[in-house]
């Protein structure tokens, strides 16, 4: 199959886009949200028709509240995230949200969030990722213990393990740049996508994996040689319609949500989009020429 034979090409350019993702998270830093860095959350609904961004963004730059983020929800509602809020700042942004007291205001929410307890948050976020990335390896390896020749179990998950890097550096990434453009925060939304979008992944990648466990065993039952990297092309190429038709069902549906779905969770479907398409490419166009190419260095030691 021609992605297959064109491998290096599709490893190096990704490769490149993974690292230049890398790069940003690395100089920009990611743009935590309160939930690990702490600071307040404010929800307030009005009882007649909600004013417009820019009214309410026009009186919080007023304020001495330093950087917040403002987001609309539902119908008739409106978040606010911010530093952690003194009784008199809490008072002076509900007093924005009034536009001075010529609209009725209610306040739904009020919530403020410790820098100790988003640490903690941070932490478990941290070692959930790894614990997942971790759990998936080694339940490959041991999927895949009976399929030793070519190549050893443990390397399905190695190449199983570099398409994840890829999966989770892209949307990262992407919200690195969103962040610094002060257009979103990473939040517990956030690490909720990614792991998401490794399961989802790492589900497709098993799926051209298993194809090709199960045409080396037919392989050797009729005792036919046949070169590995053409068993894991023809492998691709059987399953290749079914890891489209079925990414582009849930492709459908997340353009739906996110140009018609809540405000509140528009960029957790922009996350799932960014995902679904970076573990679509990744199970097509990485993880099996990885495999190949894991092998190629393997027979070059021999």
């Amino acid at each position: 199959m021609f992605i297959i034979r064109y491998r290096k090409i599709f490893t190096i350019t990704s490769s490149l886009l993974a690292a230049a993702c890398l790069f940003t998270v690395i100089v920009y830093g990611l743009p935590l949200g309160i939930d690990f860095t702490g600071g307040s959350i404010i929800e307030v609904s009005y009882s007649a028709e909600r004013p417009t961004n820019s009214e309410v963004d026009a009186r919080l730059s007023k304020l001495d509240i330093g950087t917040y983020q403002l987001q609309p929800t539902g119908e008739n509602r409106f978040i606010v995230r911010t530093k952690t809020l003194t009784e008199a700042e809490r008072l002076s942004i509900l007093d924005a949200f009034s536009l001075g007291g010529t609209k009725d205001v209610v306040e739904e929410r009020f919530n403020t969030v410790g820098p100790l307890i988003g640490d903690e948050l941070r932490k478990k976020a941290i070692f959930a990722i790894f614990a997942v990335v971790l759990g998936i390896v080694l339940f490959i390896a041991f999927a895949f213990r009976k399929v030793s020749r070519p190549v050893a179990s443990w390397k399905y998950g190695l190449a199983a393990l570099l398409s994840l890097a890829h999966d989770v550096l892209i949307p990262t990434g992407v919200f690195v740049v969103l962040g610094y453009l002060g257009i979103v925060k990473i939040d517990i939304l956030f690490v909720t996508g990614i792991l998401a979008v490794l399961a989802y992944s790492v589900h497709d990648t098993i799926v051209v994996f298993d194809r090709v466990r199960e045409n080396l065993r037919v392989n050797e039952d009729h005792r036919k040689k046949e070169p590995f990297d053409e068993t894991v092309g023809r492998s691709l190429a059987q399953t290749f319609g079914r890891s489209i038709n079925t990414s582009l069902t849930i492709f459908i549906v997340l353009v739906a949500l996110f140009f018609f779905g809540s405000e509140s969770t528009k960029f957790f479907n922009l996350l799932l989009l960014i995902g679904i398409v970076a573990g679509t490419y990744s199970s097509i166009f990485l993880a099996a020429p990885f495999l190949v190419l894991i092998y190629e260095m393997q027979e070059k030691k021999k």
